[in-house]
């Protein structure tokens, strides 16, 4: 019997399900005993409708309760961590302890209490106030549900149910209709049990968090842009966000994509000279953590060719070469990444290290290294750069610094590009020659430090120009910014004090909170 959805504030059986499935656990390769529902436009259109009431008695709810059921789903991840830590593992294939438990559930729950914490203090709604024309502005509820697509890289972080778009969503004072990943099902509906458990408690509209599994493709299109939604956020393959953002930009709905990146780096001379073979150790461990299953993995490194190159890549080679398979998420990233490998082969990439399909059950890949010359990368820049999601990456070599600037210029929109430069400034001037094209080419700059870390801070920018995502100016990771995205603008003009929100009212509302006053930034009352 396929488990229940939450739909409409309650456990219930999907209306006229479209079919059923299994999660598969991918170090075997087997389907998992439990059975999900694949829900027709029914589930859908209560999901929508439920959602769209639930966010009028949400918006009245104050942040006080939003932040305490916030605190609450913490709290509650926490104690199910037994349960949740053993099937994600078995979900996804990540390691149990040293990812899972003691990395990602706490960067989970840390998530939850900074959003708590901002939706508390209330500066994030940039409240403006011009008292000599009695205008008054603040960013507010969209007046609609959320919805949220999880990825299944992230089962925790990113998880529809509990992780970064979630806990902004709700923040901002919006319902969320959570999207299950299919490949982890089971871990986002023990994340949203604690959701529903805390909510209920709070005394929130009990349809402000929803679940839903699957759903077809076609559907999804349709609730992305249904009249009643306020916004989507996405995470995953480009193909599937641009279906998404086609129907969303179609009918003038807002929706945030992270979709792909290969995250440059370049390593200059003086840095090879310096400090090669520390650099190739954190690039091999950067490119292969995870699995490569990580957004921000560098897919492409970039090197002038030189003496000091040929013992760098030397280096990286063998570390490759040495590194045993790794169990991929699901068959579809082993497929990706075999097409990855069959491309470079048919653009003329040369093998450096790695065998990529590796023998034994389930979804195995031995990482892999390719390289290319500059000549014949900036020849078809486009095929070279798509992203490989797993342990591949391409190393393009060129003759000078002046072919490092023509492949930066040929790259589309990134997450990350990083520069490995050398510390007595020798690399300085052709560092400041790259660095103006970097800096419009990627969300986050990074010197001297590999980019899979995603730290959650709120000057953390994880976004970037298309196709990294649908938007340059925002960031699914980093609160308050994260939060702005699920959020409208609403102007009173002239409106008396007892009718506006309190944030606006002349009285400071928590004493601590921000506005921007005649121009000045304050914590002051009028």
């Amino acid at each position: 019997m396929p488990h229940r959805v939450l739909v409409g504030g309650g456990w219930r059986e999907p209306r006229h399900p479209a079919g059923s499935f299994r999660a598969t656990d991918p170090a075997t390769g087997t389907a998992l005993p439990d059975e999900y529902p694949v829900s027709s436009w029914a589930d859908l259109e209560d999901a929508l409708e439920a959602g769209a009431g639930a966010s009028f008695e949400l918006a009245e709810a104050g942040p006080d309760r939003i932040a305490a059921f916030l605190e609450a789903t913490a709290s509650g991840l926490e104690r199910r961590s037994d349960a949740l830590v053993a099937t994600a593992a078995l979900e996804t294939g990540l390691p149990a302890d040293t990812r899972l438990r003691s990395s990602e559930l706490p960067r989970t729950t840390g998530q939850l209490r900074l959003a708590a914490a901002a939706c508390r203090e209330r500066s994030w709604c940039r409240a403006t106030i011009d008292t000599k024309l009695d205008i008054r502005s603040r960013l507010g509820p969209l007046g609609g549900p959320v919805a949220v697509f999880g990825p299944n890289n992230f089962p925790f972080a990113f998880n529809a149910a509990g992780g970064g778009d979630f806990a902004a969503a709700l923040a901002a004072g919006n319902p969320v209709i959570a999207k299950a990943n299919p490949h982890s099902p089971g871990t986002t509906r023990l994340m949203a049990e604690a959701a529903f458990e805390a909510l209920t408690a709070s005394g929130l509209p009990a349809a402000a968090v929803q679940l839903l599994y699957h759903f077809p493709a076609e559907d999804g299109r349709r609730l992305v842009s249904h009249p009643l939604i306020g916004a989507t956020a996405f995470t995953g393959s480009r193909t599937a966000g641009l279906g998404l953002k086609e129907a969303g930009d179609k009918a003038g709905k807002p929706i945030y994509l992270e979709m792909s990146s290969i995250n440059p780096v370049f390593v200059l001379p003086g840095s090879l000279r310096e400090r090669g073979a520390e650099v190739a150790a954190e690039l091999f461990a950067s490119c292969t953590a995870g699995m490569g299953q990580f957004c921000t993995k560098p897919g492409l490194i970039i090197l002038v060719d030189c003496p000091e190159s040929e013992g760098f890549l030397a280096g990286l080679s063998a570390a490759f070469e040495a590194a045993g398979p790794g169990v991929l998420l699901g068959r579809g990233v082993l497929k990706g990444l075999e097409a990855g490998v069959e491309r470079l082969r048919r653009l003329g990439a040369d093998v450096l290290a790695g065998r990529g399909t590796a023998e034994g059950p389930g979804f195995r890949f031995r990482p892999a290294l390719f390289r290319v010359p500059g000549d014949l990368f900036l020849q078809e820049p486009a095929l070279f750069q798509i992203e490989s999601f797993g342990a591949l990456s391409l190393v393009v070599t060129v003759r000078d610094p002046a072919g490092m600037l023509a492949v930066a210029a040929s790259l589309e929109g990134q997450l990350t590009a990083t520069v490995f430069s050398a510390r007595d400034g020798s690399d300085e001037p052709a560092y400041a020659a790259l660095e103006p094209i970097l800096r419009r080419k990627a969300g986050r700059l990074l010197n001297d430090k590999v980019p899979s870390g995603v730290a959650v801070s709120p000057a953390m920018n994880h976004g970037g120009p298309f196709p990294a995502s649908g938007h340059p100016g925002f960031t699914s990771v980093g609160i308050p910014a994260a939060m702005t995205r699920f959020a409208a603008l609403h102007c009173y003009d002239n409106v008396r004090q007892d009718r506006l929100p309190p944030e606006l009212k002349n009285g400071n509302p928590t004493g601590r909170m921000w506005r921007l006053i005649d121009g000045e930034w304050t914590q002051r009352s009028l």
